[in-house]
């Protein structure tokens, strides 16, 4: 048993019933949708290239001059911060400068730790 398969006929048109055969013009034409999705679709592209921007924008830190200090008993990273805080500094942006100078993922302390802690406070 042979199947054949019978394609459409060339030259004829290959839409649905009803549907118009206009022949194609080459320009775009939108729907109020599509308008909206373009118009989204710019705004967050634009949004994350200047998050990007914002984000390489940040040249090198300067250097800060640390010592080393290892952690005893009872230390915390807020008494620390609060002696190296400049009169009228929050102690809570110098605590947030020690565990990034640290790369700490917490704020505990263990006793024996060695602590980077800036010079000059």
């Amino acid at each position: 048993m042979t199947t054949t398969w019978v394609g459409p006929v060339a030259g004829r048109a290959t839409r649905g019933a009803g549907a118009s055969a206009r022949p194609a013009t080459g320009r775009l034409r939108l729907t109020r949708r599509g308008r909206v999705v373009l118009v989204l679709l710019v705004a967050v592209v634009a949004f994350l290239g200047a998050r990007v921007g914002a984000a390489v924008a940040g040249g090198p830190a300067e250097p800060v001059e640390v010592r080393v200090h290892v952690v005893a008993a009872g230390e915390t990273l807020w008494s620390h911060a609060q002696r190296l805080a400049a009169p009228g500094e929050d102690v809570r942006d110098v605590v947030a400068d020690i565990v990034e100078l640290n790369g700490l993922s917490s704020s505990g302390l263990a006793e024996g730790q060695r602590l980077l802690l800036p010079v000059g406070g």
